[in-house]
């Protein structure tokens, strides 16, 4: 495809897009329920050529040596075609954010009745790599909160991508869905991003979804407002007052449930107190489970067979089955290492003590902060949002797991009976 021929689709498609959120706006809470509904039940029944088209994905990643992070992203089983389909499922049983009232306001003004409403934001672009799931979570989202959506995956997850976006789209439209409504840029050629980023006209919002290369380049290039799915260099730390058993069961799952997703813990922190009875223990179960171990000195000399963090390892999102580990002499130490090294994403600690608890989760600057909890919960289904579109670390609009209300704006309705400003 030639590239006025991109930049002509690219454009067509956000027009179309524009157009149908205007209809979308005017839909109710049953009729877009009832689309979503229409789209769970066409999922399911199209599980076995969703995983055919995955699977077509998958070796090609394979044979092109892809990370295993990425494959691991990149690969849908039953399990997790089941996992999307009841993520639509729980946003039909959330309650529908649009014209819902935020505030209302006594104006001095008599005879004035002001209030500010949740409103659809119109059209929201999404911008991922590798997870084929992140077309359905972002389409069934967006719809509920009244917008229509562009979805651009990665060249990697094409055939997962297209045939994901053929069956929501058919079973929406069946349903009542306007025409336009689900957009897939089903093109791999990088003059596709670039003419996207310039439509602010058609296109509200743009939120991207993949590695830090791909969203830095997409907050330095777009001309539409950006909420970015931040990369996730998550810690632990490990109090002098922990209780040691749930330190090692929280550290443990934050790191080996899933290694390769943005919340798993890439850095733990224990205090020096504790760090001789704790380390031995976990250093023998991160082993079985195949975890490499970078630590400082101090760690070092508890652990002597582990390798020697750098100032590198400090600042690494390793997205595998590798963790940095260092032993400090207090709370305020490991919230100023996490403040400085971290990406404000989903950090945690383990404490019986309630105070300090609740010192850490003042000094913790990030999206979500949990106390005595895995780091792999900050997730939108987890949380009651039924699904996320992604997990925001900026401080505007929206920050942590975003979901229904996330994907909306405000406006004031003003009502008044032939009132005038004296």
């Amino acid at each position: 495809m030639e590239n006025s021929e991109i930049k002509q689709t690219v454009f067509l498609k956000a027009a179309a897009a524009k157009e149908a959120s205007r209809s979308l706006a005017l839909m109710t809470a049953a009729q877009k329920d009832n689309m979503l509904s229409a789209i769970a039940d066409a999922l399911n029944q199209n599980a076995k050529e969703i995983l055919f088209h995955n699977e077509i994905d998958v070796q090609a990643a394979k044979e092109t040596k892809l990370s295993s992070v990425l494959i691991d992203r990149l690969t849908l089983n039953e399990k997790r075609v089941e996992d999307m389909i009841q993520g639509v499922k729980n946003v039909i049983k959330l309650a529908d954010p649009v014209g819902s009232v935020v505030e209302e306001l006594r104006s001095p003004v008599e005879g004035l009745d002001v209030k500010k409403v949740r409103a659809p934001l119109g059209v929201i672009a999404m911008i991922y790599e590798a997870r084929p799931n992140v077309s359905v979570d972002a389409a069934v989202l967006c719809l509920k909160a009244g917008s229509a959506v562009i979805l651009k995956g990665g060249s990697e997850a094409m055939n997962s991508n297209k045939i994901l976006t053929k069956i929501i789209s058919q079973a929406g439209q069946n349903a009542g869905m306007p025409q336009g409504a689900i957009q897939f840029i089903d093109t791999a050629d990088r003059t596709a991003v670039n003419e996207l980023l310039l439509l602010d006209k058609y296109v509200d919002l743009l939120i991207p979804r993949g590695g830090e290369e791909l969203v830095n380049f997409i907050r330095k290039n777009s001309s539409i407002p950006v909420l970015s799915h931040g990369k996730g260099l998550c810690h632990t730390y490990i109090d002098k007052n922990a209780d040691l058993d749930m330190a090692v069961k929280i550290a443990v799952n934050a790191k080996v449930q899933r290694p390769a997703v943005c919340n798993a813990m890439e850095t733990l922190l224990v205090h020096k107190d504790i760090a001789g009875k704790v380390l031995p223990r976990l250093y023998e179960l991160y082993l079985n489970y195949g975890v490499e171990i970078r630590g400082c000195h101090i760690t070092k000399n508890i652990l002597p067979n582990v390798k020697e963090a750098s100032e590198e390892d400090w600042n690494a999102e390793y997205h595998d089955l590798i963790l940095s580990i260092k032993v400090v002499n207090s709370l305020g130490e490991a919230a100023a290492h996490i403040n400085k090294y971290g990406s404000h994403h989903s950090d945690a600690i383990v404490t019986d003590d309630r105070e300090r608890a609740d010192k850490f989760l003042a000094l913790a600057d990030s999206a979500a902060v949990f106390v005595n909890a895995s780091t792999r919960l900050h997730d939108g289904s987890v949380f009651g949002l039924g699904c996320e579109i992604g997990i925001s670390t900026q401080k505007l609009h929206a920050r942590g797991a975003m979901g229904l209300k996330e994907l909306t704006t405000t406006k004031y309705i003003v009502k008044g009976g032939g009132t005038i400003r004296e």
